[in-house]
């Protein structure tokens, strides 16, 4: 059921991105900036705890490492297409996003790097409160789907 779950997310992903970009034809695509960048905050800041775990900085903690890694289930599960309309790239809105402008011709490679996303979240969460090896293993592959969509769709600093 989580499987379908997270292939109907990736997919409900790509489609709303084809549906909501004329509602934002009115002046909301800062909000929508916004909106992504709290889910982008959030996420960083549950990776950081398990990250600072899995690397030793502090102490591993089951039920912390369960509630981080269930949040970024969470977080990757949501449909996520309102936040990104078309024109709310980086050329099209300097210094308020580093989205490139590709994420909305490319949603086919999107759609797959947000899907891998779920999937490797959900594999973690599975695993987190199982011991500091089980996080270790499981926190390189939601590290690497970051980084997948991070650096082909996102202009560098």
């Amino acid at each position: 059921m989580q499987k379908i779950k997270t292939v109907l997310t990736a997919f409900g992903f790509s489609a709303a991105l084809l549906v909501t970009a004329p509602v934002f034809a009115d002046g909301h695509l800062e909000k929508a900036i916004e909106a992504r960048k709290a889910v982008m905050s959030l996420y960083s800041f549950n990776l950081g705890q398990l990250g600072a775990m899995a690397k030793g900085n502090v102490a591993y903690d089951a039920a912390a490492a369960s509630a981080a890694a269930g949040n970024l289930a969470a977080l990757a599960a949501l449909d996520q297409g309102a936040l990104w309309p078309k024109g709310s790239d980086a050329a099209a809105m300097p210094d308020k996003t580093r989205a490139k402008a590709e994420i909305w011709s490319t949603y086919p490679e999107v759609n797959g790097k947000s899907k891998a996303l779920a999937e490797a979240s959900v594999a973690m969460a599975k695993v987190a409160g199982d011991g500091l090896p089980a996080l270790q293993a499981a926190i390189g592959d939601v590290g690497k789907t970051c980084g997948g969509c991070h650096k082909p769709f996102r202009v560098p600093k």
